[in-house]
C-alpha cells in the first residue's frame, strides 16, 4: 500500500509540475508575460511584400513566446504566392526572425504556373508575368527548353525582337513565336544551328522584303521556306467625308 501511495504522490507531484509548464508552452496562461514584441522579416522583395508577411504571422505569435509553433509559421509562409523557401527562429526573450527566399521567374509555363531560373514549377497567381516568355512542352524536360530559350534569345535581339513563346512537342520537335508574331518552325536534329542561320539572314530580309514574315518553315538542309503576311487592305474613302471636304 505503501508502495501505491508512493507512486500516485510521484504521479501527482509529476503533473502539477508538469502541467503549467505544459500549459505555458502551449499559451494557455502567462501568455502575456512573454509576448512576441518584434518580428524581423528579411529577404529579397519583389513580389511577397512585408505587409503580407506580417498579416500572414501575427495570429500565430498571440500566445507569447513560448507558445509559437515555428513549424506552423513556417507552413503558414510557404503557401504564399512566390514563397520557395522559409526560415523561421525565436530569440529570447520576444523576437521572432524570418527569412524568405522568393522564385526567380523565368518564363511561364501554362495559365498559372511558372518556371523559375532553378528549373522549379511552382503556382503563380494569374495575370502576371505577361512579360515573360511562355514555355509548352513536357515537364520531364524542363531543362531543355529553358536551354533552348537562352542559346535563342539573344539571335534576334540585333532585330529588336523577342522569343514569346518556346514549344516542344512529345517528338522532340522545336517551335518558336517572336514577339512580332512570327512562328520559326525549326523542327528536330540541329535545331540550334537552324535557327543561328535564320536569325543572321533575317536582317537581309527584312531589308529587301518590306512585307512581314508570318512563318518560317527552317526544317530544310540547306534553306528555309517563308510564308509573307498579306498586307492590309486600305478601307475605300467615306464618299459623305469626301463630300464635306
Amino acid at each position: 500500500m505503501n508502495a501505491l501511495l508512493r507512486i500516485a504522490a510521484w504521479l501527482l507531484a509529476v503533473t502539477l509540475v508538469g502541467l503549467p509548464v505544459y500549459a505555458v508552452l502551449n499559451g494557455w496562461i502567462a501568455g502575456s508575460r512573454w509576448p512576441m514584441r518584434h518580428l524581423v522579416v528579411t529577404g529579397e522583395f519583389r513580389q511577397v511584400s512585408d505587409t503580407r508577411v506580417r498579416s500572414a504571422v501575427l495570429p500565430l505569435v498571440q500566445n507569447g513566446f513560448f507558445a509559437v509553433d515555428l513549424a506552423e509559421v513556417r507552413a503558414t509562409l510557404s503557401k504564399l504566392p512566390w514563397v520557395h523557401r522559409v526560415e523561421v527562429r525565436k530569440r529570447w526573450p520576444d523576437r521572432l526572425e524570418v527569412s524568405l527566399v522568393e522564385y526567380r521567374p523565368l518564363a511561364r509555363w501554362g495559365s498559372n504556373r511558372m518556371l523559375s531560373e532553378n528549373g522549379e514549377l511552382f503556382p503563380a497567381p494569374k495575370g502576371l508575368g505577361k512579360n515573360l516568355p511562355l514555355f509548352e512542352g513536357p515537364e520531364s524536360r524542363a531543362s531543355e527548353l529553358m536551354a533552348f530559350h537562352s542559346q535563342a534569345r539573344p539571335l534576334f535581339m540585333g532585330s529588336g525582337l523577342r522569343v514569346a513563346i518556346v514549344r516542344l512537342s512529345a517528338r522532340g520537335s522545336w517551335n518558336l513565336t517572336l514577339s512580332d508574331g512570327c512562328e520559326i518552325e525549326v523542327g528536330r536534329g540541329d535545331p540550334q544551328l537552324r535557327l543561328a542561320r535564320f536569325a543572321r539572314l533575317l536582317p537581309r530580309i527584312d531589308s529587301a522584303d518590306p512585307r512581314e514574315i508570318k512563318r518560317a518553315d527552317l526544317r530544310y538542309t540547306n534553306g528555309f521556306a517563308l510564308t509573307w503576311r498579306e498586307p492590309a487592305i486600305a478601307s475605300p474613302p467615306d464618299p459623305a467625308t469626301q463630300a464635306k471636304s
